[in-house]
């Protein structure tokens, strides 16, 4: 009998310490979910190349003088120059009255807004030359922060009034000079820089930088591989030609010239609900928004997921059907793995420091810059031999 109770206590105690043992590992496992989740991104540099600090644009569309600015600035580093803090305003401030004169050219029929690209930078360097911040800010009224809203607005109201006239007074672009004196201030003649007296085109030359030493580089298959075409994008008024390069191949120059010592200017598409500039990061996630919750919403950008596979036929997809537009420029400066491996680009952006966790770079994933990429600007020494020999053959 004694023998029996002991063997029901016995069977009674494992049936109660099995079920008090579920909800515990429940709880640890919930736990343990919970920790990872707030573990979030753990980034771990791979390359970085030396740049220059992270301005801010402001309330201005500048960023394309913003990101070549950096992507010059950080040339100059890495040739063994000064580390400058260049005038972004000065290529404004010389771009405005060419645009406007395309504009008024074709009669209005065809975009006039604050962005530009590339190649309007490089276009000025080499017409024109740079200056340093201190020369030339562009700030002339009082204000801490650039503000363009007004400037934009008098400066198309006044193109938009005269094309209406339908005959023009050969006077009109000293109007836009006027305006563009009143709000940004007159051009620099001669300056004084660490004791020595410059132009803008003596100082730029005085550094060595070569605008022709640049080449930007594409990816779409509606113009053949190898070639040279106009990007079919709003801001390109200038028409600036660029090369097509298949895909795998546009981002084995991006990783070379990493690899090499060289950043890279960006431009691209930031219009994803993951591009995530607070939080640091731009994704491609494989689940899209409209099939998540407003949790699941909440929580994108927090932690590594699942990301899209990228091909040539689905960045040629988005471009075509307006997924992915030219909407902004930044500076890619080195790369980075997470804690899953998985491959991102740091990026240097103009929206001011204190903007994100990282000092105003964010993680650019290998994805998003597969799909979102619209172009990118190297040094032609950056470009691999194998694929730099396909382009010296077209």
């Amino acid at each position: 009998m004694k023998n029996r109770n002991s063997w029901i206590f016995f069977c009674f105690y494992m049936i109660v310490s099995l079920i008090l043992a579920v909800p515990l590992f429940s709880i640890n496992d919930e736990k343990k979910e919970n920790q990872d989740e707030e573990k979030g991104f753990e980034f771990t540099p791979v390359t970085e190349v030396k740049c220059t600090s992270v301005k801010n644009q402001a309330r201005t569309g500048t960023c394309w003088s913003f990101s070549t600015t950096s992507f010059i600035e950080a040339e100059l580093i890495r040739m063994g120059k000064d580390n400058l803090d260049l005038s972004e305003m000065f290529n404004v401030r010389h771009t405005y009255p060419l645009k406007a004169r395309n504009y008024v050219r074709l009669h209005g029929n065809i975009t006039f807004g604050q962005g530009s690209l590339f190649q309007d930078v490089l276009n000025v360097i080499r017409k024109e030359g740079f200056v340093p911040e201190s020369v030339y800010s562009g700030q002339v009224i009082g204000e801490t922060r650039h503000n363009h809203n007004e400037l934009f607005a008098a400066l198309r109201g006044f193109l938009d009034g005269i094309i209406k006239t339908r005959k023009l007074t050969p006077v009109w672009p000293q109007a836009v000079e006027a305006l563009l004196d009143t709000y940004l201030g007159p051009l620099p003649g001669d300056f004084v820089y660490k004791g020595k007296k410059f132009t803008a085109r003596s100082f730029a030359h005085s550094t060595g930088f070569k605008s022709d030493d640049y080449v930007e580089l594409t990816s779409y298959t509606h113009h053949p591989f190898y070639s040279r075409f106009a990007l079919e994008i709003p801001d390109n008024w200038a028409r600036n030609q660029a090369y097509n390069l298949p895909l795998d191949e546009m981002m084995a120059v991006l990783d070379h010239a990493l690899n090499k010592g060289y950043t890279v200017a960006w431009d691209g598409d930031t219009s994803e609900k993951s591009f995530l500039h607070k939080k640091g990061v731009a994704l491609l996630p494989l689940k899209d928004w409209d099939d998540r919750t407003k949790e699941e919403r909440k929580k994108i950008g927090d932690a590594p997921e699942t990301e899209k596979k990228v091909s040539q036929e689905l960045r040629q997809q988005y471009f075509d059907n307006y997924t992915s537009q030219d909407d902004h420029l930044m500076h890619i400066t080195g790369r980075a793995r997470d804690q899953n491996g998985t491959k991102y680009y740091i990026t240097k952006n103009s929206w001011g420091e204190k903007e994100n966790p990282f000092n105003g770079f964010l993680h650019m994933s290998e994805s998003y810059a597969r799909a979102k990429t619209v172009s990118i600007l190297v040094h032609k020494d950056a470009v691999p031999q194998r694929i730099a020999k396909k382009l010296k053959q077209q």
